[in-house]
């Protein structure tokens, strides 16, 4: 079957924003045909293309993920059933490659969401005798519009010092960048363009990484 990727968009974000105003199991049940044909089925597409890229610029075989839509909320105060976004990943341990849909985003991304005791090991070492080069890698990046994700701790972790010159890695459990894509990049014909040249974009931090976990 094929795709047509100019829908997967406008179909989930108007999916996604009815989800919001009926977040129901009877609602979503009801809709589920249109869930299954106008975002599933075309995301789990868009996942198997995109695999093969990576594959053909990295030399690494991702494995895929749909996120499934519902929600664990045993332990949640939040009894909502059901994600508003559509997220999908290519994992290719350590790190992976990111697409995330909502009624307000659509944004590509890459790195590592969560360090492993060894990974964040691995990671202040790094940033310890090679902070300046990280940095370089991660300011090429914001200069051509990425975003980063925010370090998780206030303070820098012993045994370095709070006057390290490259705290704000240090205080980093995770290492991620964004492209969060315009209306003008998710125009017809030009999603799957977009998501490549985001991925290629991100790739030398997510070789940064893999090379020093």
């Amino acid at each position: 079957m094929t795709h047509d990727f100019d829908t997967l968009i406008p179909d989930a974000r108007a999916f996604l924003r009815e989800l919001s105003q009926n977040n129901t199991r009877d609602w979503f049940l009801a809709n589920k045909n249109s869930y299954d044909t106008q975002l599933k089925a075309p995301a789990l597409a868009l996942l198997d293309i995109l695999a093969a890229t990576l594959e053909t610029d990295t030399g690494q075989v991702p494995s895929t993920k749909l996120f499934r839509p519902h929600r664990d909320v045993r332990f949640s105060k939040d009894k909502t059933p059901y994600h508003t976004h559509l997220h999908m990943l290519w994992s290719t341990p350590p790190t992976g490659w990111f697409l995330g849909i909502s009624a307000d985003y659509v944004t590509v991304g890459a790195g590592v969401m969560g360090f492993d005791k060894s990974a964040l090991t691995s990671w202040r070492a790094a940033v310890d005798h090679s902070g300046e080069t990280i940095s370089q890698t991660l300011t090429a990046l914001t200069e051509i519009g990425a975003r980063l994700s925010d370090p998780e701790l206030k303070r820098v972790p012993a045994p370095y010092a709070k006057e390290h010159p490259h705290a704000d890695l240090l205080r980093r459990k995770s290492m991620t960048a964004w492209f969060d894509l315009s209306e003008t990049d998710i125009q017809k014909g030009g999603l799957i363009t977009r998501i490549k040249t985001a991925f290629s974009e991100l790739s030398p931090l997510e070789s940064a990484l893999r090379s020093l976990l």
